[in-house]
């Protein structure tokens, strides 16, 4: 049995430690936002926040996640945390979904990277690339992405 802190509420799971974040959150907690794209860590499908930073959830056992703090794409676009609001409004702004699959990762990484910055920064479009290069979007969205994260900088400006 393991503990974790999902979006604020505690859930007693009954899996092996070894089981990636991923299943426990789609197949134990019946939150189906995040994404399973390669179970290798290399597209970005699975992103959530752990402590704050973008963690992908296929590779990442339950057992680190114990005593830590999991966001979810369900917390980030519920209107409660600001960055995550700006990011989801730009997201719609920008019409940035096609066939939505990595949605959820993308808006995660672009929500860590931008809490990553300091306060005001407007990142540059290399940096907005370099930040978001782990996610893999097979519609090729990606000048709709990068629109949508420096838009989302300007109104957290």
């Amino acid at each position: 049995m393991s503990t974790l802190d999902v979006n604020g509420r505690q859930y007693t799971v009954d899996a092996d430690p070894g089981t990636p974040i991923l299943w426990a959150l789609r197949d134990t907690l019946d939150m189906t936002g995040t994404k399973f794209g390669c179970g290798a860590a290399l597209c970005g499908a699975c992103t959530v926040h752990l402590d704050g930073q973008a963690t992908r959830s296929c590779i990442t056992p339950i057992s680190a996640a114990e005593g830590r703090k999991i966001t979810t794409i369900e917390a980030m676009t519920d209107g409660s945390d600001p960055v995550g609001a700006a990011v989801h409004a730009a997201w719609v702004k920008h019409d940035v979904a096609q066939c939505g699959y990595c949605q959820s990762g993308q808006i995660m990484s672009a929500t860590g990277f931008l809490k990553s910055l300091p306060r005001g920064k407007q990142p540059s479009a290399a940096e907005i690339d370099s930040a978001m290069a782990g996610n893999i979007c097979r519609c090729g969205t990606y000048a709709r992405i990068r629109v949508a994260v420096a838009d989302a900088a300007k109104t957290l400006a």
